[in-house]
């Protein structure tokens, strides 16, 4: 795919179009040369690690085909990770990972074009660099480029990691995954084209790549076999329907070749016509008289969108995940490797109980990206500029500061809460346990976001590093009780220092210092902030 993004160029104006373009793409694999490796390192080691866990799982014929027969008339199960096609090891891993390697395929592809194109126009430097002998799709196709190939290196190491299962199902599922990366790297290229900032470029990317999973799983929530029109209509449902393990379906892989071209040309013709810096949704002039009466609201008004999104997010992820409790505790039934899974996630209780705790802690390291995002909105208020302008009138930086960090930790709080509305909602029962479970999951949270203002006060330029922490956590949580890590290295994460609720005993030391810590963080991240000088 790596040779797409000239193609679209040849279409619209020639070399001249793209001169400077190969400097562009050394210099953002140069900045880039820390992120892309971890998502693909994370992605790659969530799909290889999937064999041996499902080996464990299900090591004989007889229960493969059980679990294939009940996925058929599970219906909650299969919106969540899609109907099984194959009953060998490769196509139970694609089955259970697919999914979601695409989404994280699809997020990484989406900021990494968001970066290079928009990001780069809003913060004054693409005006720059354009003066120089840069042809005018050049910044495009750098971007572009640059994300074909973190997934062409997802793809790759996958179809090397899963040769073993078989090399033509493991090359249909690499290619499978970074197609999907691909589409949703072209349509982050569109969106940048429409929109003036970056933060709504990539909200808006992200939102049809929530719609896109929707789709996906009310498709295979009424069809066992992804015949489904609303599968279809989805990029992720494309990858399961491409079969990988299970009698591959090669021209399948034409649908992501055509969005990606369609896609591309649009984001090139688009490009060709508009200003840099402007763009076809223009922002709409704000009121003539501000109204805005403190450094608080004004992180309000910038963060909103967010928190109201993540609120949906989790609520509806609750609903779901409540919904899928007695047919997850059907599934499992006598497999005791699942039952010790489940057990190390979410502890020693009754198998309902202990599915809901590990499905809470989930919730709860997802939360931890919240966070994070919601922290770092700091750096690029002060990146871009628009920090200087506030602090400059009689706004202290520790009220600015703490404008934002109440957004972020008030809105963890928020999210969980509604998680544990939702997981009640989906599941029918008690609320108050549930409530109670997801609320103990925010002094680890808390603790990542104390970490995220620690780099951000103290050494902002590593301040991105936060991403890698939270990334860790969640790696840590999902895949370690699979892989049965030893208890010292789940202990890394703060998450492994909290209580399994519900079904647990509630413990307060650790919950107790979790929070100190986290206090103690945010206070040496905003000392920090005090002391240093601001970037401009």
């Amino acid at each position: 795919m790596t040779a797409v993004a000239p193609a679209f160029a040849v279409r619209t104006g020639g070399s001249r179009q793209l001169a400077g373009t190969g400097t562009l793409l050394r210099f953002a694999l140069r900045r880039d040369r820390s992120m892309i490796p971890l998502w693909v390192a994370i992605n790659a080691l969530m799909v290889l690690s999937m064999p041996g866990t499902l080996k464990g799982l299900y090591g004989t014929a007889a229960q493969r085909a059980d679990l294939a027969d009940q996925m058929a008339t599970n219906s909650s199960l299969r919106a969540m990770v899609g109907p099984v096609f194959g009953e060998s090891l490769g196509a139970l891993t694609a089955w259970r990972i697919g999914v979601y390697a695409a989404l994280l395929a699809a997020v990484m592809s989406l900021l990494v074009v968001v970066r290079h194109t928009r990001d780069e126009e809003e913060s004054g430097r693409q005006e720059l660099i354009s003066s120089a002998m840069v042809g005018r799709r050049a910044p495009l196709t750098a971007a572009l480029l640059t994300a074909a190939v973190a997934n062409a290196v997802l793809a790759l190491v996958i179809t090397g990691g899963l040769a073993g299962q078989g090399a033509t199902g493991a090359l249909a599922l690499g290619l499978g995954i970074a197609g999907v990366g691909m589409v949703f790297a072209t349509m982050a290229a569109i969106a940048a084209q429409l929109t003036e900032s970056a933060r709504l470029a990539r909200g808006l990317t992200s939102a049809v790549l929530g719609a896109a999973f929707v789709l996906r799983a009310a498709g295979d929530a009424g069809s066992s076999d992804g015949s489904s029109v609303l599968t279809w209509l989805s990029p992720i449902g494309w990858l399961e329907n491409e079969r990988p393990y299970a009698g591959e379906r090669w021209w399948v892989l034409l649908l992501f070749a055509a969005a990606v071209l369609v896609q591309g040309v649009l984001a090139y013709t688009l490009a060709g016509r508009r200003d840099i810096g402007m763009s076809f949704l223009p922002t709409r002039p704000g009121p003539a008289t501000g109204r805005l009466g403190s450094a608080g609201a004004l992180a309000w008004r910038l963060q909103r969108g967010g928190v109201l999104g993540w609120s949906v997010g989790f609520f509806l992820a609750g609903v779901v995940y409540g919904g899928m409790t007695d047919g997850a505790t059907d599934l499992v039934g006598d497999n005791d490797k699942a039952r010790e899974i489940f057990q190390r996630m979410g502890g020693q209780s009754g198998l309902t109980d202990t599915f809901l705790a590990a499905m809470v802690g989930i919730m709860g390291l997802v939360a931890a990206l919240y966070i994070v995002a919601s922290v770092l909105r700091l750096n690029g208020e002060e990146t871009s500029g628009r920090a200087e302008p506030v602090l400059a009138n009689a706004v202290g930086r520790l009220r600015w500061a703490g404008g934002h960090l109440v957004i972020a930790f008030g809105g963890a709080a928020l999210i969980m809460i509604l998680s544990g509305l939702g997981f009640a909602v989906g599941y029918g029962k008690e609320i108050g346990p549930i409530l109670g479970a997801c609320l103990v999951q925010l002094p680890a949270i808390w603790v990542i976001g104390g970490l995220a203002v620690l780099l951000y006060g103290v050494l902002p330029q590593g301040a991105a590093a936060a991403w890698g922490v939270a990334g860790a956590a969640l790696l840590i949580g999902w895949v370690g009780p699979a892989l049965d890590l030893p208890q010292a290295v789940l202990d890394i994460s703060p998450f492994g220092h909290l209580p399994k609720l519900p079904g647990g005993e509630m413990d307060w030391p650790p919950v107790l210092l979790l929070t100190a810590l986290a206090a103690v963080l945010v206070a040496a991240g905003l000392t920090g902030l005090r002391r240093r000088d601001l970037s401009t």
